[in-house]
């Protein structure tokens, strides 16, 4: 039977037990990777622990969007990534419409060192697993740089929203110099990525106990890479000014989300 022609009540109903079946699925994943992660830190070297933690999460994350997949909470088309795997190091540089956004780049680059709030390096559910990838710590901002520049001197890609947090608007916030200065200090391109989802899903401000309606549509595209920038201020502008041309009429939602979908 074709949902779409469920009553409304039905067809909200499916959608918040696949939400909350999503939830769960990610808690589970979680909870897997971190029972695997802690005896292999303990007893892998350095350069292979991280090498096979970001194989890890790359695989467990491309499992999770296949199960939203399966699920019918989501569709993904990720594919665009797939171009840069293998590649020379590069600062990824994405728009930020979503808490998902590092789940979907980060599951088709398996090379790829994400820097991270420093209580997500900290917390039960993603810090024993973050730490054997290696992922950077976002404070203090002198050692952030530093490990970013080493890792992507060593071949990695580095993750890294300019926008700094979630969009708070259309179609996103100011940029700040980290990605210019990453990129400048490691002599190293910085190529943008655009994220589009037709649903404010876990954007900023959204409650986690509201459903969105479902499926969800996540595209991901590349856009322009840019050589390694002379001057970080002018370099945090043009990208500004790239993003919001190139998104202008993007599939985004509306920002700030201040109440549930209707």
């Amino acid at each position: 039977m074709n949902e779409h022609a469920l009553p409304q009540p039905q067809r909200a109903l499916h959608e918040t037990i696949r939400m909350h079946l999503g939830f769960l699925l990610l808690g589970l994943i979680c909870l897997a990777v971190t029972l695997l992660a802690l005896p292999l830190r303990a007893v892998l070297p350095r350069a292979l622990s991280k090498r096979t933690g970001r194989q890890l999460i790359a695989l467990v994350f491309r499992f999770y969007l296949r199960s939203l997949e399966f699920l019918g909470a989501c569709r993904f088309d990720l594919t665009e990534l797939d171009a840069l795997r293998g590649g020379p190091a590069l600062v990824i540089a994405p728009n930020h419409p979503s808490l998902l956004d590092a789940v979907m780049v980060l599951s088709r680059l398996p090379n790829a060192v994400c820097i991270l709030k420093a209580d997500l390096v900290n917390s039960v559910f993603f810090g024993a697993g973050a730490r054997l990838a290696g992922y950077i710590r976002n404070t203090p901002l002198r050692a952030m740089v530093q490990g970013a520049v080493d890792d992507l001197g060593q071949g990695s890609h580095l993750l890294l929203f300019p926008e700094g947090t979630r969009s708070t608007r259309f179609p996103v916030n100011a940029m700040q110099g980290t990605a210019g200065l990453i990129a400048k200090k490691a002599d190293v391109a910085v190529q943008t990525v655009f994220i589009e989802t037709d649903s404010g899903f876990l954007g900023k401000g959204w409650s986690v106990l509201w459903t969105p309606k479902m499926p969800i549509t996540y595209r991901i595209r590349l856009g322009k890479r840019f050589d390694p920038p002379q001057h970080t201020a002018d370099f945090a502008r043009q990208l500004e000014q790239y993003f919001q041309s190139e998104l202008a009429h993007a599939l985004l939602p509306d920002f700030s989300i201040e109440a549930p979908p209707a």
